[in-house]
């Protein structure tokens, strides 16, 4: 059996800054949870947070892997990662909300870090360019 070699390449600086802020929302959702919601709904939060996360990792180490390979390799290792992410998370929230001790909205905002960080990081960058401070002027 062949293993394949990934081969490290350095994270951008940006994609850096993205991985602790994921971290960040999710500490501080989990901290307002916290002082303000039933332990089940702050461990949805929990529990959703680090399958957000862990997928926002999981998809950068499979394209990492595609960009190291030829084209014809590169769209089968695409696909069945694809495949084999999609399952493990089904699986995974399937355990987590049939579970009884966590709320099913806690798990959605714990889902959603990723998607609030991506979303804020691209207006401040928009914002902060100087052309487009420019155009709005």
């Amino acid at each position: 059996m062949m293993a394949l070699k990934v081969s490290r390449i350095k994270k951008d600086p940006l994609h850096q800054k993205i991985e602790i802020i994921n971290w960040a929302i999710l500490a501080l959702l989990i901290m307002v949870s916290m002082a303000s919601m039933p332990v089940a709904f702050t461990l949805g939060v929990l529990l959703g947070g680090l399958v957000s996360i862990v997928n926002f990792y999981w998809i950068y180490r499979s394209l990492q892997g595609v960009f190291s390979h030829s084209t014809g390799t590169a769209k089968f290792l695409v696909m069945s990662r694809y495949y084999i992410r999609l399952a493990v998370i089904a699986v995974v929230l399937f355990f987590v909300v049939t579970n009884n001790h966590v709320d099913v909205r806690g798990v959605f905002l714990g889902l959603s870090v990723v998607i609030v960080n991506l979303l804020l990081t691209t207006l401040v960058v928009t914002l902060l360019k100087k052309n487009c401070l420019e155009e709005v002027k």
